[in-house]
Order: structure tokens, then sequence, then C-alpha cells
């Protein structure tokens, strides 16, 4: 395993238990979900250039507009809830209520 590939591993993992860890703010699991994304991006962007391959390079570009949509879902999710709850805590949440 390269150097790089061990980079890209090692920021989806991070990401993936900052996820899972920190959960007390609704931005700080935005933000991991986000760096979740572009690692996963950046190791779709390179790709096709260690591999000399050209038709695999529409991939990061749809996934970079997946991933623009998801923050600006997410960026909404959070101003309603703290309009509604009045803070962005998760414990505050109740996601079983109507």
């Amino acid at each position: 395993m390269s150097l790089m590939h061990l980079s890209f591993y090692s920021a989806f993992i991070l990401s993936y238990l900052g996820l899972a860890f920190h959960r007390i703010h609704l931005i700080s699991a935005l933000l991991c979900l986000e760096s979740m994304m572009l690692s996963m991006y950046i190791a779709l962007s390179t790709w096709p250039v260690e591999n000399y391959m050209t038709s695999a390079t529409l991939i990061p570009l749809l996934m970079l507009s997946f991933s623009a949509c998801e923050a600006g879902t997410g960026l909404a999710t959070l101003v309603a809830s703290t309009r509604t709850h009045g803070s962005d805590h998760l414990h505050n949440l109740n996601l079983l209520q109507c």
C-alpha cells in the first residue's frame, strides 16, 4: 500500500470515527460527513491517473456535485432545527416526534 492510499484511508477512517464519537452538535456531524466525501472525491480523482484511464474521469465530478447537494441540504436542516429547537445539539432533537 502506498503512502497516498494510506492517507486516503486514514482520512476516511478519522472522519468516520469523528462522526461516530463526537455527535454533540449537528454541525460537527455535517463536517465529518463532508470530510468523508472529500476524501472519497480525492481518492476517486487520483484513481484514473494511477491506472492511465480516461473513461472514469466523470465519476468524481458527479460525486462532487452530489456532495454539494448534500452540504446544502445539511445546512438547510441545520438552520431549520436551530430555528425550531433553539440549538443544534443532537440530543435535543427527537426524530421520532412529528
